[in-house]
């Protein structure tokens, strides 16, 4: 068995649309990214790989605007470089100096069920039903690498292992184009990743998300 589903929920959540600038504006569902995360957070080796192939979204689409504070700088690559030269440095930033207040448009009471299939990397030499049985058991038992969250990591994430999404609540009935989302990230340069998108489209509260190497996923 290489097919997996989690129920993941949180009272926010904020899938940033990489178009807006400056305000946070979150997409109406979670990316497949953000999917894959989530899964990842349970059970991360460089021998395996996550695909999300379908979404369900559970509750309605709500909103909320938040302002929050956010740090507007980074530590510069060239500070780094020496105090790595140097074998000590002050890498440190001033949040007082640095503090922005930014608005954000996020989603609210969000909960989905993820759909997603374990594959081996081509620098696996176990067997996949190794690493199979490991995440069941890591999710069933509620364990994980970091805490699993829902775009932004304030935005922590509850889960749970489903068995059997036959038997479990149906997602909303609802039907909408959601354009062109974010499926994930180009790693062939992996000095410069380069987004992918698809057309998503949610039917009856699904979404089903293509394969990246399908012509479906344009750069």
């Amino acid at each position: 068995m290489n097919t997996f589903c989690l129920e993941v929920s949180g009272p926010f959540a904020c899938f940033t649309r990489p178009e807006m600038k400056v305000e946070r504006v979150s997409y109406d569902v979670i990316t497949p990214s953000a999917a894959r995360s989530v899964f990842e957070a349970i059970l991360w080796k460089p021998q395996i790989r996550w695909r999300i192939t379908r979404i369900e979204v559970l509750n309605p689409i709500r909103w909320i605007n938040l302002r929050r504070n956010e740090v507007g700088a980074v530590v510069s690559t060239r500070n780094v470089q020496q105090a790595m030269n140097a074998g000590s440095g002050y890498l440190g930033l001033d949040i007082e100096d640095e503090r922005q207040q930014r608005a954000g448009l996020f989603l609210r009471d969000a909960a989905y069920r993820l759909h997603a299939e374990l594959a081996l990397s081509p620098k696996a030499n176990d067997p996949l039903v190794k690493y199979a049985e490991m995440f069941s058991r890591r999710a069933t038992k509620g364990q994980c690498v970091n805490q699993p969250y829902l775009g932004c990591r304030e935005f922590a994430a509850d889960f749970r292992l489903v068995a059997a999404s036959a038997a479990e609540r149906p997602a909303i009935d609802e039907t909408r184009d959601l354009g062109w989302m974010l499926h994930d990230l180009d790693f062939t340069y992996p000095c410069a990743p380069q987004p992918r998108f698809f057309r998503a489209e949610m039917k009856n509260g699904v979404i089903l998300v293509p394969d990246f190497e399908t012509g479906e996923v344009k750069s």
